[in-house]
């Protein structure tokens, strides 16, 4: 595949409907466990959906599992939560360095500030450093889909508090996640629930619970303008205490009026009430509509694991079925991703190599996969952290801050989705950063992270033999086809200096293996590595995931 293929193929696909792709991406397969084949493959599949890349011993710890049993032990998500960021930025706010700053409240829009960069670093960090679970890829498809903007909220306590939210409901029930969403500081900041009083209801997050996080706008009939409304009366009152950034009900600014829904909620009424019976009523009322409900947060994680594409066989074969069990499990997501992973609709191989990666996924991925070697001084890791943060911002990805409370338009934007990811100005910055990293790497402070070819190689199962070599290093940085031509000539070209005989990269490969303190022969396998782990990630191939 070229370039021009790349940046073309699913345009071209797309042209005449946006959900139309049949003789492109057809899945008849559903939900029927997948028993087959279990490779490299497979395993870098699942790994590569369920977290940020796959590193060699990540692959390798789930080979000896079945696929179902690696999925259950993916899902398997500690309890406890990650040590919260720490001080390592200049406001002056009395926490010393080294120090979470999580439980000090300040109103300083300078503190503040800084404290929200330190959580966009630690989170990166997170990702980095997650362990072999879902966790991480679950808080960000849950961050995309209650989207808040950090630098609205303007407070790094709420970023960081509801971040955490995130993270602990990633794998629990949806519906109590909504509630907790509902009445979490940064989301009745950022869509002015804390303003919503009887005098003046704001419709802000009351349409936004509707159309962008339990119903969608795609229904019909569907939810009114009067329903919108009725459901800003009823969440009038909820407030952030300023001393303490605490959330407390305000009886006095709550509407204690009844609220009459239209005939999509058949007519029902909410009497007024306490801000909490009232808030269940409201939810309960938006639950009763499981269809809507159920199908709409099942495509949402559909496109978020498998693909964009939903196409008729899909629903009858996979949505419905999910949105059934979701309903029957009491809108429990966990047993719903174990569905739809353990699937051979998830394995099919249209699934496979099918989506652009993110910017997160791009460069996590490489970092993880390459298994680069971070420093091990906290403070200078923050800095690593936050440099990783500045590209993939570059990128268009900038964690914390999605451009909408829709969440990035990659995910939703019909009908390019994830292909706005590339273009003409976040490609070649995605080159420029592999280009340095494989290079001379970053440095801050005296510190360095750069990917060491030499250590990565030695990873794999035979190095000395350079036609191994490209095949396992691809097995683990691609996930589609590589032509056996373009393999030949990328050997020859490159690990043989243009010469014809494997035996060449093999001398200079044992050469080194034999005296690892020789500089001259760690420079001649370190120079072709470089060159040829350049070379593959900016292709257009290692784009997709």
């Amino acid at each position: 595949m070229n370039r021009r293929e790349f940046f073309t193929l699913k345009r071209r696909a797309s042209a005449s409907s946006p959900r139309s792709f049949a003789g492109i991406r057809q899945i008849n397969a559903g939900l029927t466990p997948y028993t087959g084949a279990w490779t490299t493959k497979e395993i870098a599949h699942l790994l590569k959906r369920t977290m940020f890349g796959a590193k060699k011993s990540d692959i390798d710890a789930f080979r000896a599992m079945t696929p179902s049993q690696a999925v259950d032990a993916l899902l398997n998500v500690s309890a406890t939560m990650p040590a919260p960021p720490v001080k390592y930025y200049g406001a002056n706010d009395g926490i010393a360095a080294g120090a979470t700053w999580v439980n000090s409240v300040s109103d300083d829009l300078e503190i503040n500030t800084d404290r929200t960069i330190s959580w966009k670093n630690w989170w990166i960090g997170q990702m980095l450093n997650q362990d072999r679970t879902i966790r991480e890829k679950m808080t960000l498809f849950w961050h995309n889909h209650f989207a808040t903007e950090a630098n609205i909220i303007e407070n790094g306590r709420f970023a960081y508090i509801h971040n955490n939210l995130l993270r602990t409901h990633a794998l629990g029930n949806f519906k109590t996640l909504v509630r907790a969403v509902t009445l979490d500081q940064a989301m009745l900041k950022y869509l002015n629930g804390r303003l919503n009083t009887n005098t003046a209801p704001d419709e802000n997050y009351a349409r936004e619970l509707q159309e962008l996080f339990t119903l969608g706008k795609e229904n019909d009939p569907n939810y009114t303008e009067e329903d919108v409304q009725a459901a800003a009366r009823v969440l009038t009152g909820w407030r952030i205490r300023e001393e303490d950034e605490t959330v407390y009900f305000d009886a006095t600014k709550h509407d204690t009026g009844s609220k009459t829904f239209s005939s999509f909620y058949g007519g029902a009424t909410i009497q007024g009430g306490t801000g909490d019976a009232e808030l269940d009523a409201l939810l309960n009322m938006i639950f009763a509509k499981t269809t809507e409900v159920s199908e709409f947060i099942v495509k949402k994680l559909y496109t978020w694991f498998c693909y964009y594409t939903i196409t008729p066989d899909t629903i009858t074969n996979v949505i419905k079925p999910l949105a059934q069990q979701l309903v029957t499990a009491n809108w429990e997501i966990k047993p719903v991703v174990a569905a739809l992973l353990k699937s051979e609709h998830f394995f099919d191989p249209l699934t496979q190599g099918c989506y652009i990666k993110s910017p997160l996924d791009l460069a996590i991925g490489k970092f993880r996969e390459f298994d680069v070697a971070f420093p091990a001084d906290a403070q200078a890791q923050y800095a690593m952290w936050d440099y990783i943060r500045s590209e993939v911002t570059q990128m268009q990805q900038n964690p914390g801050d999605p451009p909408s409370v829709s969440g990035w338009p990659a995910f939703h934007q019909m009908p390019m989705f994830y292909e706005m990811w590339v273009n003409h100005d976040t490609m070649p910055r995605r080159e420029r950063f592999h280009d340095l990293i494989i290079g001379n790497g970053y440095t801050r402070n005296g510190a360095t992270i750069k990917i060491d070819p030499v250590a990565f190689t030695k990873t794999l199962p035979n190095p000395a033999d350079p036609n191994a070599l490209i095949n396992d290093a691809l097995d683990i940085l691609y996930r589609v086809p590589f032509l056996d031509t373009t393999r030949a000539t990328i050997k020859t070209q490159i690990l043989l200096g243009g010469l014809n005989e494997d035996y060449y990269w093999t001398n200079a490969w044992n050469a080194h293996i034999s005296a690892p303190g020789d500089a001259a022969a760690l420079q001649v396998v370190t120079s072709r590595l470089q060159s040829l782990y350049k070379y593959f990630m900016n292709l257009a191939e290692y784009q997709l995931a």
